[in-house]
Parts: C-alpha cells; structure tokens; sequence
C-alpha cells in the first residue's frame, strides 16, 4: 500500500525546512512524496531556489501524513483561506498532521493546534499560544497525531522520528545511517540557551522585523479563531 506524504510548497519557503524531511521521507519503501501548492508552477525559496510543485490542492490524494514547513512566506499563508481549507480538509483524514520550524504558525493559523502541545522556531515560540497551542521547547514535539519540529534542521530530527513510527526503529535508522547524518557542529552555538549573548542579539536583530509582522499577523488571526471557535 502506497503511503502518501504531502509537503506543502509555497513562495518563500524556507528550503531546508522542506527538503530535509523530503530526503528522509523519500527513502522510506512505499512512500510517496508529494511537494503540493496551488498550481505547479516553480515557486522560490526563502533563500531564491527554484522549487517546482508536483500536486496541486485540486489533485492532490488523501494524505497518510500532511506537512507544513516554514520560511519567509509563512505570514502570508497565515491569512490565505484557500491553503488554510486545504490544511483543515487533510488534515481530518490524515494520520499525521505535522510542521517544520513556523510551519507550525500555518497549522495554528488553520486551528489545527488548539489545545495541543507544540513547537517551532525558538524566535516565533511565544506566537504559539495565541493561536490555541500549548508551547514547548524541543527538537520534536508531540501530541497526539501531531508532530512539530523545531527550527529548521530540526526538521530532519522530526523526520527520522516519524519514519521510526511508519517504518520501525530499524528502518529509521538505516535511513540516518544512508543519509550520514551525525552531526557535529563547529560550533555549540545552534540554541539560544548555549549561544553567546552577542551572537543571540545578533540574530534577534534580524529577526526583529519579521516577528514584529508575524506577530501583528498573529494578532488577527487569533481574533478570527476566536470568533469561529
């Protein structure tokens, strides 16, 4: 039996986000892999790769696992109605519904995420609980049939854990052994916990703009599930 995974693909997406998990995804016997947008288009990434969807929201099958990562076309995503059905009518028949990095904000935004304990990237956590979630630190978070992972890289920990569940323990680490992933950074400082302070204001810095607007998206947002709820 096929197994059908979906990854949505959008303008501003952030590409590691999608294609970490997409490796680990693409090596599991009997999946299929769908990168899913509006149309099939070439869409570009946060960082400008070209990217092409291979499914459309009108062609897409029910989906055994529905993924959202994150990027810099999140904010959008948040009020768009048309990839927000398509996030809430997959997920009513699907045994996974999952996020990378501020993907999970998409799903929150969807009311996916009301009463659940979830995580994303360690800048946008606190935009969590106004869309009904439950934020927790972590590299893989799980409540029920939905997983989130943590920012970015943390979307191939995510990966491996969820193909440990559809594959078995062994499966999912032959997958990590093939793919060579062990990492051993240069640096200790990927968390903001271990991070310098200099280093963590430097990034806060950057981020600065884009929280102020994903946290004025948020806002209104919040005001719509409410009124819906």
């Amino acid at each position: 039996m096929t197994l059908h995974i979906g990854l949505l693909l959008f303008p501003g997406v952030q590409q590691l986000d999608m294609t970490g998990p997409y490796d680990v995804f693409a090596h599991m016997p009997g999946a299929q892999v769908h990168l899913i947008w509006k149309t099939r288009e070439p869409v570009l990434s946060t960082a400008g790769m070209v990217l092409t969807p291979d499914t459309t929201f009108d062609d897409c099958p029910v989906l055994d696992v529905l993924c959202v990562p994150g990027g810099a076309g999140v904010g959008a995503l948040m009020e768009d109605d048309e990839t927000l059905a398509f996030l809430r009518r997959q997920a009513s028949g699907a045994r996974y519904v999952t996020s990378v990095c501020t993907g999970a904000l998409v799903l929150g935004a969807a009311g996916l995420l009301r009463g659940k304990r979830a995580t994303t990237h360690w800048a946008y956590h606190a935009l969590l609980a106004d869309l009904g979630a439950i934020p927790e630190r972590g590299r893989v978070v799980r409540d029920g049939n939905v997983l989130t992972g943590g920012g970015i890289t943390a979307g191939i920990d995510f990966a491996l854990t969820l193909a440990a569940e559809l594959i078995g323990e062994a499966g999912a680490q032959a997958i990590q052994l093939a793919m060579e992933y062990a990492p051993a950074p240069p640096f200790d400082a990927g968390d903001p916990d271990r991070a310098s302070a200099d280093v963590l204001r430097m990034v806060q810095q950057h981020e600065a703009a884009s929280l102020a607007a994903r946290r004025e998206i948020t806002a209104r947002v919040a005001q719509r599930l409410a009124t819906n709820a």
